[in-house]
């Protein structure tokens, strides 16, 4: 099978016998998704640099132990998320150093792609303004596209629980926009 087409659980397969190139493999598919999901829960691209890495030393050594009850990418977040907890209980510090990137839609007048940027600088606050718990919900949602049932694998909690966390931080984020004078369209 053609590495380019080999899924991730055949190559987490793999690593499990020690196979170095699929580490490589796993490494450059997932480490942009990791990395950016590392930096919105430590909001340190300095940490997330070093919690991205760590991940994929934890890939190759509990890959003989993955039994493949879930996608390998929701393992690979449920990883670092813990080492995001993990660093953060271990250093007090303030890391802030975290700058989104705006994807501009080429159509759009210079008003409207000022317009994009103001309310997507104000909703990334309101998100940073959330509870974690909600927090993090909207971040692996909407940030990294897992389901209610990717999510719950993630943070260990049920799936109704998910549900519940997404319906409070979405109306709090809709009633923080619209006090701002935001409306709920776009831009």
């Amino acid at each position: 099978m053609m590495a380019a087409t080999e899924t991730d659980r055949a190559l987490v397969g793999r690593v499990a016998q020690g196979d170095r190139a699929a580490v490589r493999l796993l490494f450059m598919r997932h480490h942009a998704r990791v990395y950016r999901f590392a930096v919105r829960q430590t909001g340190s691209e300095m940490m997330a640099d070093d919690i991205a890495n760590e991940v994929f030393l934890e890939l190759w050594r509990q890959a003989p132990g993955f039994e493949g009850r879930s996608e390998v990418s929701t393992w690979l977040l449920g990883i670092a998320r813990f080492k995001a907890l993990s660093s953060l209980r271990k250093k007090k510090e303030d890391w802030i150093d975290y700058d989104a990137a705006q994807i501009a839609d080429g159509a759009d007048t210079p008003e409207v792609v000022t317009m994009k940027e103001d309310k997507g600088a104000a909703l990334r606050r309101f998100v940073d303004a959330l509870p974690e718990e909600h927090r993090t919900v909207i971040d692996l949602a909407y940030y990294h596209g897992q389901s209610v049932s990717e999510i719950g694998e993630v943070l260990g909690i049920p799936v109704a629980t998910v549900k519940t966390r997404m319906f409070y931080a979405r109306k709090k984020l809709g009633e923080a926009l619209k006090a701002a004078g935001y409306d709920r369209g776009w831009p």
